[in-house]
C-alpha cells in the first residue's frame, strides 16, 4: 500500500489552522480522523493488483541502435475499475542514459472485466541478452488518496545484436565478386582458377586461354573461360581476450572486429564459400560450424551477440590448436586480433607456423585513429612528443606486421571504419589469386 501526495496535502493543509488556531490533540484527530477514513475506503475502492493477468508479446530481437517494442497486456478481472501507475522495469542499458523514466512507466484505466496493452520502446546500448524484470503496479482509488501496490514477474528476453553498419560496403564488394566471376558487361572474362567451360574464340580475348585441343576437335577456334574459387572453407576466429577489450574510439575492438567478420561472411556466403566461426580466449566462447548460405549470417549474428572481451590473456597455443580441430582441411583462417607486439610475438609467432604450413591464413587488426593523428601534431614540446610516441608506435605495428609477412600471413590494418571493407578486399584479392 502507498499514501499519495494529494493525502499528505489535505493532511497538512487540514492542520495548519488547527496549529494556528486551536492546537491541540483534539483538533488534529477531528482534522485528521475524516481524511483516515476515507484513505480506507478510497483503499477498499482499489482495483485489487495481485489478481491481474499481465502478458507479455513482442520483439525478441533488435539490432543494436534500433528499437525494440514490447507489449504488456493488462487484464482486469475484478469487479472494480483499475486505475493505475505501471512501471516496467528493464536494466538501465534498455536505454538511453536520461530516457528511462519516460519510456518504462505507463498510466492506464483498465474496465471491469478488461484488458489493456501498453508498449515499452526499448532503444539499447550494448549487445547482449536484456531481461525483464518486476512489473510493479500501483492501483489508485476513486479519491486518489491511497493505492494498492504490488510486483509481478513476467518473463521476457530481448537479444541485442550486432549493428552490421558495414553492410552499406556490400553491393560494391559484391560488384567485384560478379566481375571476377564475369557475369557482368564490362568487355573482360571472368578472373578466377577454376576452369569454367569452354566457348568459341571472338577479338579481344586473351590468346594464352586458347584451349588448342579443343580447337584441333571442331572448326573454331575455342578458349577456356575460368572462375573465382568456389566452395572453400573459410575460419574467422575472433580473438577475445585482455586486447579485443581495449577501447578504440567509443567502442571497444571486438565491436570492430565483429562488423568486419560479418561483412566478411555476408560476402564469402555470397561467392560460395563455407563460413565458420571460432571466438575464443582461454576457451571457446562461440562455435558456428556447417550453416547453409541462407542461414550462415543470421547464426553467426545471434552467436556475436553475447560475445564479451575476457580480460585474460589470450591462449595463442590452445586457439591454434582449436583452429586446427575446427578447420582439418585446408581453408582461409582469418584471425581477428590485435598486432600489438608483445602478444604477438610472445603467443602467436611461436605457433604460426602450425596454421600456416596447411592454411592460407588472414590477419585483420583494428588501428586506433588517435594515433596517426597524434603523428601530425606539431607546434608545441607537448605535441612534439605526443608526435614521436605515435611514430614509434606505428613503426612497431610496422614491424610486426612485416614479420607475420614472412610467414606468408597476409596482414589488414585499418581503423575501425575501414577495416571490414579492406578485409572484404583481401578476401577478394586472395580469391582472385587462386589463394584460397
Amino acid at each position: 500500500m502507498a499514501l499519495t501526495g494529494r493525502a499528505a496535502l489535505l493532511a497538512a493543509l487540514g492542520s495548519l489552522p488547527v496549529g494556528l488556531w486551536e492546537p491541540s490533540w483534539t483538533g488534529m484527530l477531528a482534522v485528521n480522523a475524516p481524511l483516515a477514513l476515507a484513505c480506507a475506503c478510497d483503499y477498499a475502492l482499489a482495483a485489487p493488483v495481485r489478481r491481474l493477468g499481465l502478458v507479455r508479446s513482442g520483439d525478441t530481437s533488435v539490432r543494436l541502435g534500433e528499437s525494440a517494442d514490447v507489449t504488456l497486456t493488462v487484464t482486469n478481472p475484478s469487479r472494480r475499475p483499475l486505475r493505475a501507475r505501471v512501471r516496467d522495469a528493464w536494466p538501465p542499458s534498455s536505454w538511453q542514459p536520461g530516457t528511462e523514466t519516460a519510456a518504462s512507466r505507463h498510466t492506464v484505466t483498465v474496465p471491469p472485466g478488461e484488458r489493456r496493452r501498453l508498449t515499452t520502446r526499448l532503444r539499447p546500448t550494448r549487445r547482449g541478452d536484456r531481461h525483464a524484470d518486476r512489473v510493479t503496479v500501483r492501483s489508485y482509488g476513486p479519491l486518489g488518496l491511497f493505492a494498492r501496490q504490488g510486483s509481478h514477474e513476467v518473463p521476457w528476453t530481448v537479444r541485442v545484436l550486432p549493428p552490421f553498419t558495414s553492410r552499406k560496403h556490400l553491393p560494391s564488394r559484391l560488384a567485384r565478386l560478379r566481375e571476377l566471376d564475369g557475369r557482368t558487361s564490362v568487355l573482360t572474362r571472368g578472373e578466377g582458377t577454376e576452369f569454367d567451360s569452354l566457348r568459341e574464340y571472338v577479338p579481344g580475348d586473351d590468346t594464352r586461354s586458347i584451349d588448342w585441343r579443343a580447337t584441333a576437335r571442331q572448326s573454331a577456334v575455342a578458349v577456356r573461360t575460368w572462375r573465382p574459387e568456389r566452395d572453400r572453407h573459410i575460419l574467422v576466429v575472433l580473438d577475445t581476450g585482455r586486447t579485443a577489450a581495449a577501447r578504440v574510439g567509443d567502442a571497444p575492438r571486438l565491436d570492430a572486429a565483429l562488423d568486419a567478420a560479418l561483412l566478411l561472411a555476408a560476402l564469402a556466403s555470397r561467392a560460395g564459400d563455407r563460413v565458420d566461426l571460432l571466438a575464443y580466449d582461454r576457451r571457446v566462447r562461440a562455435l558456428v560450424q556447417g550453416r547453409s548460405a541462407s542461414d550462415v549470417l543470421p547464426s553467426l549474428v545471434t552467436a556475436m551477440a553475447n560475445l564479451e572481451p575476457e580480460l585474460v590473456e589470450t591462449d595463442a597455443r590452445g586457439l591454434t590448436a582449436t583452429a586446427l580441430r575446427t578447420a582439418p582441411r585446408r581453408s582461409l583462417i582469418v584471425l581477428l586480433t590485435a598486432l600489438d607486439t608483445a602478444p604477438v610475438e610472445e603467443g602467436l609467432l611461436p605457433v604460426l607456423p602450425q596454421l600456416t604450413q596447411r592454411h592460407t591464413v588472414l590477419l585483420a587488426s583494428v588501428a586506433d585513429p588517435h594515433i596517426a593523428a597524434m603523428a601530425t601534431a606539431r607546434g608545441t614540446t607537448e605535441a612534439v612528443y605526443e608526435a614521436a610516441a605515435a611514430a614509434k608506435a606505428q613503426s612497431e605495428r610496422d614491424r610486426t606486421a612485416a614479420q607475420l609477412a614472412r610467414y606468408g600471413v597476409t596482414v589488414v590494418d585499418a581503423v575501425p571504419d575501414d577495416l571490414a571493407p579492406a578485409l572484404a578486399d583481401a578476401y577478394l584479392a586472395l580469391k582472385a589469386a587462386g589463394r584460397l
